[in-house]
């Protein structure tokens, strides 16, 4: 019996998230009394996970896996969970985390709890708590089979340290199944992604047109943040998709989210409601968003944004 944790990582490099379900995992481990093993693809240097708990480190490698596929992907974690009998599986609940996770708990017959956001409150029953409506609400999971998956909710547990000394062992798989192969992925460099940061910059149809973005992208390199925008803003071309945040868009669950001429329509709210703080600049003191704001001002963009990025400039020099 153990704990199987997947860390996922982009480009050989772990993702933010894979540091908090190792720590997350580990926790899982104690409460079972059992030991944690951790599963990493294609990553430069696994032993950074040891940092967190990670005593024992399967590291898998091979080129066919250079571009996410949730069917190869989940055959090497289902495999591996057979291997080391794991009872319990943890994953994130990242984009590829949510196309990844189901696939597992189908092979391995296994309840599967999304949006997890504590430790099991219960292990008999195993008893979770989770995210629902939107993240409107939270409910008491209980699951019922031998094995359990189980989702983090990105940033509802947090990265933990807990050094240790452990081992590492390359595992090959015996089948890697075939899905739809990627012949050409573009992607963005240079930039913080929406899914790892810790500070997020948004903006909507407030900003009256794209060549007014360059505050935007200002305020968010003197935070160190992504950039980010509301539905109707890729919809006309103002920004990629690829930035589009909500409910029909990317979830963010950033530490900061920062809403720029957004009015807060309902599906944006509910894809940005696990934000723990969220501040919004508008110049309607009735919009929707003020409501769900834990900090508001009233003002145009236009006056607001750059004495904030003076500001914050001038707090950084000192």
């Amino acid at each position: 019996m153990s704990v199987l944790v997947f860390a996922d990582s982009s480009e050989g490099k772990f993702k933010k998230t894979a540091f908090e379900v190792v720590s997350y995992g580990n926790k899982v481990a104690e409460q079972l009394g059992t030991n944690m093993v951790v599963l990493t693809i294609n990553t430069s240097d696994s032993s950074q996970l040891h940092t967190y708990g990670a005593e024992k480190i399967i590291t898998v490698s091979s080129e066919s896996l250079g571009t996410f596929n949730a069917k190869q992907y989940a055959s090497i974690v289902t495999e591996v969970a057979k291997q080391h009998t794991a009872t319990v599986v943890v994953l994130d609940s990242s984009i590829d985390g949510l196309y990844l996770a189901p696939i597992v708990a189908v092979n391995l017959e296994a309840g599967y709890a999304s949006n997890t956001v504590s430790l099991p409150s219960s292990t008999s029953p195993f008893t979770v708590k989770r995210k629902t409506f939107s993240n409107k609400a939270f409910s008491d999971t209980v699951i019922s089979t031998e094995t359990k998956v189980i989702g983090l909710a990105k940033n509802s547990f947090g990265i933990h340290e807990n050094n240790t000394t452990g081992s590492s062992e390359v595992f090959e798989p015996s089948i890697i199944e075939l899905g739809v192969l990627s012949e050409k992925v573009e992607r963005v460099t240079g930039t913080v992604t929406i899914a790892d940061a810790d500070v997020v910059v948004s903006a909507g149809r407030g900003l009256k047109g794209p060549e007014n973005w360059g505050m935007i992208e200002e305020l968010a390199s003197v935070l160190g943040a992504a950039t980010a925008c509301s539905k109707p803003v890729s919809d006309l071309g103002w920004r990629p998709h690829s930035e589009h945040v909500g409910q029909t868009g990317k979830p963010v669950a950033s530490n900061l989210y920062i809403a720029i001429g957004i009015s807060g329509a309902i599906q944006h709210l509910a894809g940005v409601n696990a934000s723990k703080v969220k501040v919004v600049v508008n110049t309607d003191p009735e919009a929707p968003f003020f409501k769900a704001a834990d900090y508001g001002i009233v003002g145009d963009a236009f006056e607001v944004v750059p004495k904030l990025i003076e500001k914050l400039k001038a707090f950084k020099q000192a």
